[in-house]
């Protein structure tokens, strides 16, 4: 299965776990909760999910690498304490807390969780003095006589033998104590992922363009040649810091990532193309409406590659706007109980800047229980800025009434940035492959897809009912094609 559908497999998993009787018992108790075992290629984002899986489900979330640990750090240390058995005296070796278990109740003294995610990383790599030690965890949750709390769910990880020489394979007496799911790597659903994440449009679009080259492990002479969806993932990162501090990404860098020789060449040169088209095409007049006679006629002319890449700058471009709505919507949606709220107050800015310490607060809680996305982080943060206005204004609703004039007027612009973006394609390329192609990124995009099911879009819904049959025509057509052929070679 895809990483996705990987990740709905595990929040199922772990809401079963946590669900309780009516008498407060867990339903599955503790000893009978399988370990889930997560296993698939590196780079396929199997860590990235379990903060996400944390986050949404308002859980903690510890992570561990196993190839880290040792017996002591696992187990705890041996010491001796005395006993005593009808009379007589006797030394019993005990342990220490495990630093695993000792992490566990750290993190929820510090976090005020009483449920979470121990998730334990490159479990097939550990080595063979912690393999008994581990299948006994595994099954009764145990280190060295110390129990983890009920309520906090073991997800396991590791990569296939193939992938990693020092993995070991579990026998089927450690299998039969685990859920074992296992993911592939699936550029659809990384696409889902990207566009949420912002990953840069020629990563995107080159991608598109050459899929063979998403993800590729390859055993050569000396070693590995490999390209992994983390990789693309990171030097997208690097390619947008790059770009905004005007620093210009070459092939040395871009190899820092790709780990293969070919395909970072052959990224580099589409790179350069991209960054050229961005200039050239003044992407800012077309959605603006403005485009000119020249850059529509070059648009016309220009090979499939260069217009896939313009539809993707583009596609990029009004990203980028419908991320800013949508946040800002957000943002405008949490604020209004409290402006009302602070109408009623008799120090209302008291209550602003207690409201922003909360948020301040809840930061932290959630950073410290390990399940703090980068969206929710964000948010807390705008929530702290607006709040720290209103604290030192003398009248928070008329700040606030400007606030929302201000996710008008950009919500008006990217709306009109949709129309035009429509317009010019329709105009230039009509309304064949590249409308398609369009319109199915918009749908594909989860950013573009809620902003067009939230505000609107007349010129997504038509086109999309149209080339339902556009669509439908083409399958007809090759539905003959094949029964042609097919009458042909058996003539």
């Amino acid at each position: 299965m895809n990483i996705k559908k990987a990740k709905e497999q595990i929040i199922s998993t772990v809401k079963a776990y946590l669900a309780k009787d009516e008498l407060g018992r867990y339903m599955i108790p503790q000893n009978k909760q399988r370990p889930i075992f997560l296993v698939g290629p590196p780079g396929i984002g199997k860590t990235e999910i379990m903060s996400q899986i944390a986050s949404e489900l308002g859980i903690g979330l510890l992570s561990y690498s196993m190839t880290h640990h040792t017996r002591q750090s696992a187990l705890g240390l041996p010491i001796i304490r005395k006993g005593e058995y009808k009379g007589e005296q006797f030394d019993v070796s005990e342990y220490t807390m495990s630093e695993i278990l000792a992490s566990v109740f750290s993190l929820m003294n510090r976090s005020g969780l009483e449920s979470g995610i121990l998730f334990l990383d490159e479990i097939n790599c550990i080595s063979e003095t912690l393999m008994p030690i581990m299948l006994q965890f595994l099954q009764y949750k145990v280190f060295g006589g110390h129990k983890l709390p009920e309520g906090w769910i073991v997800v396991t990880a590791g990569n296939p033998p193939e992938y990693n020489n020092s993995v070991r394979e579990f026998d089927i007496v450690t299998l039969d104590r685990l859920k074992v799911i296992e993911a592939a790597p699936d550029l659809n659903v990384w696409k889902e992922y990207a566009y949420s994440g912002n990953v840069h449009g020629s990563v995107l679009t080159y991608l598109e363009i050459k899929p063979q080259n998403f993800y590729k492990i390859e055993a050569v002479a000396g070693g590995k040649r490999f390209v992994t969806a983390r990789g693309w993932d990171d030097l997208s990162r690097v390619i947008t810091v790059y770009e905004k501090l005007a620093m210009k990404p070459d092939g040395d860098l871009i190899k820092q990532y790709i780990h293969n020789n070919s395909i970072a060449d052959d990224f580099a040169v589409y790179y350069e193309l991209y960054d050229k088209y961005k200039s050239d095409y003044k992407v800012d007049q077309i959605l603006s409406g403005d485009a000119s006679d020249e850059i529509k006629n070059r648009a016309r002319q220009a090979k499939f590659d260069e217009r896939y890449s313009l539809l993707g700058l583009l596609i990029e471009s009004v990203n980028a706007q419908v991320r800013l709505v949508l946040d800002r919507d957000e943002l405008l949606t949490e604020l209004k109980p409290s402006v009302s709220e602070g109408k009623q107050q008799d120090d209302p800015k008291a209550y602003f800047a207690d409201l922003a310490q909360k948020c301040r607060s809840e930061r932290e809680r959630f950073a410290e229980s390990g399940s703090l996305s980068a969206k929710k982080e964000e948010l807390l943060i705008s929530l702290v800025r607006v709040y720290e206005g209103f604290r030192v204004c003398d009248d928070a609703a008329s700040m606030y009434m400007s606030e929302v004039e201000r996710f008008r007027r950009i919500l008006t612009e990217a709306k009109d940035h949709f129309s035009n973006l429509f317009d010019f394609c329709e105009e230039v390329f009509g309304t064949g492959q590249e409308m398609l192609i369009l319109v199915t990124e918009l749908a594909a995009n989860p950013l573009t897809a809620r902003f067009i099911s939230a505000y609107g879009c007349p010129e997504y819904h038509k086109y999309d009912k149209s080339l339902m049959f556009y669509e439908r025509r083409i399958e007809l057509i090759n539905e003959i094609e094949a029964v042609s052929d097919n009458e042909k070679s058996t003539d």
